[in-house]
């Protein structure tokens, strides 16, 4: 049998349009080509179980080799096989007609990114790295013939008798020069580690040494001897395949390593299961976070059954989730479509809607079942917690109940009970409840204990996404405000009745205003006598609210530049009320340029911005004073 032929597709030049879009990722060549040998294999395990084929199939490993010198990669599998016929049919109509439709579709697209997941691009992806591509394929059916089919990237093939002599299909690959860095097998192995670790049917890659135990010694120790084995490159039987009641907790850790390496164990975990109304299996894992959060992202592998597809899920997983880790696979997504239409997808809707609720369920299952663990693990936890309530309405719902607030003595309080603990105390005149909190306990010590010795309670928000928190909490809580404990004296910041009176007359507070501009000179720093309770501190630095907000904002890239280019402004309160204000007056012209200076560093070093020249000059001084 020899035959020639045109395969019947209207694309001019198809290759090279495919090599152009493909260049970048052309490495899936192989993931295609093992996925079409898996589905040849399951096909006729099918049919087995059916009761279509007689007797026993047999080993189906697929094998995966490479010659350097011929510069051909093989793909071999034990499947169904074609007959001639199935070849005209399956590669010169179906496989090109999708090579055509695959054109049609991105001819607009800018570059290969706007092509997501790319999986389904089949055999021709074959032609992005060979010349020629010959296919040695017998059929399962009794009676059938080998066929060779053969194509050197044009739109002409031949088909002619094949040498094949069992059941199954050999891709032979004939590599160009452009791609010869994939005759290489730690290339092709970090390939097939990548895409095809946990697909169904064994995969053969070459050999590999083990060593297995080979009696004892003279002395009783054990010997081993080196064995060469099948380098078998993938688990077929994954633990998210199975269902949750067959694992243990140390199935799924182990699993976890299997993906992670060399990551720190996850805190818990959320097993996915759905067949109805779309099929999602998957399991996703709450690492412990570090402070990076762009580290932990883009660390969920998507797969099609159990062939990686990528781990870029922005449009399936909802965007406070991708700090997980774990695998999803699904084969209802759409994976060879542009980005807006997967955006658009309703089974990503759904599925984005399904994993947000099992999230915040397993929490609230969490929070209930054991309080104590939970905010053990709150640190880690709370990150995803806040973001989910920032970014998405129907988890910040749900997780009212379980969303804790930790103070800077590590209590923990729902949003409820924060509420009711603080709404009487910490009411100012007009009836505003103030939220006091930290983002740095250690340097605003000095603040929390002004706080404290009223008998409030002050916040620890020291977490990356607790600047945004703030805003969210002053927007979802009524009749309330957060103010940073350290953004003015305490008695400013919640502001009650008891208002102090002034001890200084008014030219003696001029005077004390007067010597302290005079002893900062500094334009942003503002000085304002106030009227404090005796046994606050005579000076204060701190920083209005509203001002560090916006800078803060403009620092993280929040839209506020303006904000973020002006100089850091301050605000001096110097306690007119206090002992050392009076003494100072009292005190010739350079003691009190000195103590005044001393009292203005003091409060400056409460808040770690005395340094350099004036922290060695405040040092000097103090040897003097004392």
């Amino acid at each position: 049998m020899k035959e020639k032929g045109n395969i019947s597709i209207h694309t001019e030049n198809i290759f090279p349009v495919i090599k152009k879009f493909l260049y970048s990722d052309n490495e899936i060549f192989l993931r295609e080509l093992v996925s079409n040998a898996v589905d040849a294999t399951q096909k006729l395990k099918r049919l087995s179980s059916l009761g279509k084929i007689d007797g026993d199939i047999g080993d189906t490993t697929i094998e995966v080799s490479f010659d350097e010198k011929a510069k051909t990669i093989t793909i071999s599998d034990r499947g169904i096989g074609m007959t001639a016929e199935e070849v005209k049919k399956y590669i010169n109509q179906i496989a090109f007609s999708g090579a055509e439709e695959f054109v049609e579709k991105f001819k607009e697209a800018k570059d290969a990114n706007e092509i997501i997941g790319r999986f389904g691009l089949g055999f021709y992806s074959a032609f992005m790295v060979a010349d020629t591509v010959e296919i040695q394929t017998l059929s399962y059916q009794e009676g059938a013939e080998p066929v060779r089919w053969e194509c050197d990237g044009s739109t002409t093939f031949e088909i002619s008798d094949g040498n094949r002599t069992d059941r199954g299909t050999d891709i032979i690959l004939h590599i160009n020069s452009d791609s010869e860095e994939f005759l290489d097998k730690s290339r092709i192995q970090t390939i097939l580690d990548k895409y095809g670790k946990f697909l169904p049917v064994p995969i053969k890659f070459g050999t590999k040494t083990n060593s297995e135990p080979d009696g004892e010694d003279e002395e009783g120790k054990p010997k081993y001897k080196s064995v060469e084995v099948d380098n078998i490159i993938n688990n077929t039987d994954p633990a998210w395949i199975k269902s949750p009641s067959e694992l243990t907790d140390e199935d799924y850790l182990a699993f976890y390593r299997e993906l992670y390496p060399f990551s720190e164990d996850p805190l818990f975990w959320i097993h996915l299961n759905v067949d109805y109304p779309f099929n999602l299996t998957g399991i996703l894992y709450f690492p412990k976070i570090k402070n990076d959060l762009d580290i932990q992202k883009n660390k969920i592998k998507l797969f099609s059954r159990q062939v990686f597809i990528t781990d870029e899920v922005k449009d399936i997983v909802p965007e406070f989730l991708m700090l997980l880790h774990g695998v999803i696979d699904s084969p209802d997504i759409p994976l060879n479509v542009s980005r807006s239409f997967l955006q658009a997808d309703s089974n990503v809707k759904k599925i984005n809607n399904h994993i947000t609720k099992k999230v915040a369920d397993k929490l609230n299952e969490l929070f209930k079942t054991d309080r104590k663990s939970f905010q053990e693990k709150w640190n880690d936890i709370g990150v995803f917690v806040k973001y989910g309530m920032l970014t998405d309405d129907k988890f910040a719902e749900k997780a009212n109940d379980f969303c804790l607030l930790k103070n800077v003595d590590d209590e923990y309080f729902t949003l409820k009970e924060y509420a009711e603990k603080v709404k009487d105390i910490q009411a100012d005149k007009e009836g505003q409840v103030v939220y006091l909190y930290s983002n740095d306990p250690a340097n605003q010590d000095s603040f929390i204990s002004a706080a404290k010795a009223k008998g409030y309670d002050v916040l620890n928000f020291d977490s990356p996404l607790d600047n945004h928190f703030v805003g969210f909490l002053e927007q979802k809580l009524e009749k309330t405000s957060l103010k940073r404990v350290d953004s003015d004296v305490i008695d400013k910041l919640i502001n009650k009745e008891e208002d102090h009176k002034l001890v200084l007359s008014e030219e003696e507070s001029n005077s004390v205003k007067s010597l302290f501009e005079k002893t900062i000179n500094k334009e942003t720093y503002q000085v304002h006598v106030e009227p404090l309770a005796e046994d606050a501190l005579p000076v204060t630095v701190t920083m209005d609210e509203f001002m560090r907000r916006m800078k803060d904002m403009a620092q993280n890239g929040g839209g506020m530049g303006f904000y973020g280019s002006l100089p850091d402004s301050y605000k001096v309160t110097v306690n007119g009320n206090h002992p050392l204000i009076k003494r100072i007056l009292e005190e010739d012209d350079t003691n009190k340029e000195n103590l005044a200076k001393q009292a203005f560093d003091l409060a400056l070093l409460s808040r770690g911005l005395l340094t350099g020249a004036e922290l060695t000059n405040f040092v000097k001084r103090s040897i003097n004073l004392i």
